[in-house]
C-alpha cells in the first residue's frame, strides 16, 4: 500500500505542484465503496497502470471509464469515483496554468471532464503507459513520468505570464487572506491586465473565472481542514478558511456537493482510502 504526495524534482516545479502516488489493494474488501471527489483547484495528468477508475457525474448520473492515462480538467462539481480492487493511480498535479502552457488546450474545454492523454500526446505517452505497466517499483515510475514531463517542457513554447504568478499566489496564499487582496480588480492589476482581460485569460488558462477559482480554493481548504481536525466545529473551520460565517460555508457545500458540511463529511468518511485509516489533508 502507498498513499503519498511527493514534490517533483526542482526543474519541474514551475510546472508541477505535486506527484500523487496511490496504490491500494481491496482484494479482501467485500464491496469497494466509491470516493466522493470534491472540487479542488487542480489540473492533472493521471496514469492508471492497474485497474481503471470509473467516474460518475452526480448531477446527471452519467458514468465514464477513465483511459490508461487521462488529462483531467478543473472540477466544479462533486463526482463519485469507483475504483477496482487493485487500484493504482500515479497523478501529476500541475501548477495553475501549466497544463495550458504545455498543451495549448483551452482549459475551459476540460472543465468537469477528461481526455484520453494518448489522443493528445501519442505516441510518446503510449510508451510511458507501457513502461509504467511493466514495473512494480515506485522510484522507477517516478523516473519514467518525470522524464516524460521534461520532454513536454522542452517542447513547450508558452512563457509563464504574470497571470500564472497571480494564480499561483491565489492557490498558496495563507488561509483567511484579506478579501481586498483577493478582489478581481486587485488581482487583475497584479496580473498587468484589465478585469475583462483577467477574466478571459483565467477561463483560458484555469478553466473557470477567477472568482470561482478562488471559491474552489477556499472550499478545498475547508474540506481538508475538517479531514485533518474532524473534532473541530464547522463554524471555526468556516472562519479560519475565510468564510463570513457558517451559512456562507453551507452555501458553497450545497453548490459544489449538493450536501451540507456534516452530510458530505459523513459520505467522505466511507471513501475507499478510509479502509486503511487514510484521510486527504
Amino acid at each position: 500500500m502507498i498513499y503519498e504526495y511527493r514534490l517533483p524534482s526542482p526543474p519541474l516545479r514551475e510546472y508541477v505542484r505535486l506527484l500523487q502516488i496511490i496504490h491500494l489493494d481491496f482484494s479482501k474488501v467485500p464491496v469497494v465503496p466509491f470516493k466522493p471527489y470534491w472540487p479542488r483547484p487542480d489540473h492533472c495528468l493521471a496514469f492508471y497502470p492497474r485497474d481503471h477508475e470509473t467516474v460518475e457525474y452526480v448531477d446527471s448520473g452519467r458514468q465514464e471509464a477513465k483511459p490508461r492515462s487521462a488529462l483531467i480538467g478543473q472540477p466544479t462539481v462533486v463526482t463519485n469515483r469507483y475504483v477496482g480492487r487493485d487500484f493504482f493511480v500515479f497523478q501529476v498535479v500541475f501548477q495553475p496554468g501549466a497544463l495550458f502552457r504545455l498543451t495549448g488546450l483551452p482549459a475551459h474545454a476540460l472543465t468537469n471532464t477528461f481526455l484520453d492523454a494518448e489522443a493528445v500526446f501519442s505516441p510518446e505517452i503510449k510508451r510511458v503507459n507501457d513502461r509504467l505497466g511493466s514495473t512494480d517499483r515506485y522510484p522507477d515510475m517516478i523516473q519514467i513520468v518525470e522524464q516524460f514531463l521534461h520532454y513536454l517542457i522542452r517542447k513547450s513554447k508558452r512563457d509563464r505570464l504574470p497571470i500564472d504568478k497571480v494564480s499561483h499566489w491565489m492557490l498558496h496564499a495563507p488561509q483567511g487572506t484579506s478579501p481586498l487582496l483577493r478582489s478581481v480588480d486587485w488581482l487583475a492589476k497584479e496580473a498587468c491586465l484589465s478585469p475583462k482581460q483577467f477574466y478571459r485569460q483565467s477561463v483560458e488558462r484555469l478553466g473557470v473565472s477567477p472568482k470561482l477559482f478562488d471559491r474552489i480554493i477556499r472550499f478545498d481548504q475547508a474540506v481538508k481542514y475538517n479531514n485533518a481536525q474532524p473534532r473541530k466545529d464547522w463554524l471555526s473551520i468556516a472562519l479560519e478558511t475565510g468564510y463570513h460565517d457558517y451559512q456562507h460555508l453551507v452555501r458553497d457545500f450545497r453548490t459544489f456537493t449538493t450536501l451540507t458540511p456534516p452530510q458530505f463529511a459523513q459520505q467522505d468518511s466511507k471513501a475507499p482510502e478510509r479502509s486503511f485509516g487514510i484521510a486527504e489533508k
